[in-house]
């Protein structure tokens, strides 16, 4: 299909595919861009929790201009991690934050490793905010959720 004729998130998302064909680096993925999402917003919590809403609100907003189902689904994934934020008590947050953000970016870089492809956020940094909507788009497949 002609490119100018794709919405973007297909785009998007076929770019994004690319790089992330090989089963191992589709489960890595899976579970540490999750874990990179909610550990970023832990950081930003331990600033103030008003900063990790604002950083989710704006996300939202992207992901709505994109795609309303995957925006959906942000909201609930932001929704859960934002509550788990919330119970986590206080003085675990930053700490625990910082172990997860630089585990989960190791596993990344095997994914790729075993892919034998770099990550598509060193071609163009809006792809940090596509991985979410791709570990989304793997959810959506398994339950045959047009996105």
């Amino acid at each position: 299909m002609d490119q100018t004729k794709q919405r973007r998130i297909d785009v998007l998302m076929e770019h994004y595919d690319e790089s992330h064909r090989h089963p191992v680096n589709e489960l890595i993925h899976c579970v540490c861009v999750p874990a990179i999402v909610l550990s970023a917003l832990g950081m930003l919590w331990t600033a103030h929790p008003f900063v990790a809403y604002g950083a989710v609100l704006l996300s939202l907003i992207y992901y709505f201009t994109l795609s309303l189902p995957f925006a959906v689904g942000m909201v609930v994934m932001s929704s859960i991690m934002l509550w788990l934020l919330q119970v986590t008590p206080p003085a675990a947050v930053f700490p625990g934050s910082i172990a997860v953000f630089v585990i989960a970016w190791i596993g990344q870089f095997i994914g790729h490793k075993i892919e034998g492809k770099k990550p598509s956020f060193f071609e163009d940094l809006r792809y940090l905010l596509i991985g979410p909507l791709y570990v989304l788009n793997v959810l959506y497949r398994r339950l045959n959720i047009a996105y």
